[in-house]
């Protein structure tokens, strides 16, 4: 690989491969604990994202490499969002800098109006966004069930329940999520396969993780997703959704606890998810116990 100009001395670039799927969690990793003092990525985090139809790994990444060992990288997914990581003992050499304008030339290649990235708040990624013109969209909150906490009961409306999804609900189930999720969200909607691929293919998903609420007439009213850690400690709720016609009624809240406690069945001690300030979903999970653990900023910049 030639050496890139615009970054320092010796470091080489390339698109990214699926294979190298363990290197850019391995960096992403290091970065997590010098931020926020934890790892929450996990590998099949990265596998799923890639596995989705519609994105071209190899058009839309870039790894920097010091010799043979991963050092940065970034990839845009999408029409805005993107992510980046730089190993912390690489820090204060310019490559945030080059990879921020790598994905804005990218996204003007590739149309988008606007491109934007995940970043704790306070670290050294989110003061080097700022510093290059990069606005706050949202602010994000990861938070926790505390280990050893009891998971309240929440009733379902009459004739209501939640169960495991069948192959005939995972349509509906896509369905529910991607209605209430663009209701705030602006972007395209998410091609079913995607959807799919990312669900069903990630490395470790088993049927119970997809759960869903139906009503009398055994319609889906209702989803949750909840995956559970590699470690096997962590039952994280990915996706949740309400269809809007039926909130209001407690579903949520009682998807939220059936999630924490089908985790816990299966092993897990605690339990996460994340929600951001476009939701206004905060309060619905600090009813149930949770706290916030971390605090993310999406910091963006206009294109055209």
């Amino acid at each position: 690989m030639p050496e890139t100009p615009g970054l320092p001395a010796g470091l080489t670039t390339r698109p990214l491969r699926t294979t190298d799927a363990t290197a850019v969690h391995r960096l992403m990793a290091a970065q997590e604990l010098e931020d926020i003092g934890e790892v929450v990525i996990e590998e099949a985090d990265i596998v799923s994202d890639w596995a989705k139809p519609s994105h071209d790994l190899g058009a839309r990444s870039i790894g920097v490499w010091d010799g043979d060992t991963l050092v940065a990288y970034a990839e845009l997914m999408g029409a805005d969002r993107a992510d980046t990581s730089v190993l912390p003992s690489h820090r204060g050499r310019g490559i945030g800098a080059w990879l921020a304008r790598w994905l804005q030339d990218l996204g003007r290649r590739v149309g988008s109006s606007v491109v934007g990235m995940p970043v704790p708040q306070g670290s050294p990624g989110d003061r080097l966004l700022e510093e290059l013109g990069f606005r706050v969209r949202w602010t994000s909150w990861v938070l926790r069930l505390p280990e050893g906490a009891t998971i309240p009961e929440r009733d379902l409306p009459e004739g209501y329940a939640i169960r495991t999804a069948g192959p005939d609900d995972a349509r509906a189930a896509h369905d529910v999520l991607e209605d209430a999720f663009l209701e705030w969200s602006v972007r395209e909607r998410e091609p079913y396969e995607d959807f799919a691929a990312a669900t069903f293919g990630r490395p470790g998903f088993e049927p119970w993780n997809l759960r869903v609420a139906v009503d009398g007439a055994g319609q889906v009213v209702g989803v949750s997703l909840v995956l559970v850690s590699d470690n096997g400690a962590t039952g994280y709720v990915d996706r949740l959704a309400v269809r809007a016609d039926q909130r209001g009624r407690g579903i949520a809240q009682a998807l939220l606890v059936d999630s924490f406690a089908q985790a816990r069945a299966h092993g897990t001690t605690t339990s996460e998810l994340s929600t951001d300030s476009r939701t206004g979903a905060l309060g619905l999970y600090q009813r149930v116990g949770m706290q916030t653990e971390s605090v993310w900023v999406n910091r963006a910049i206009d294109l055209l």
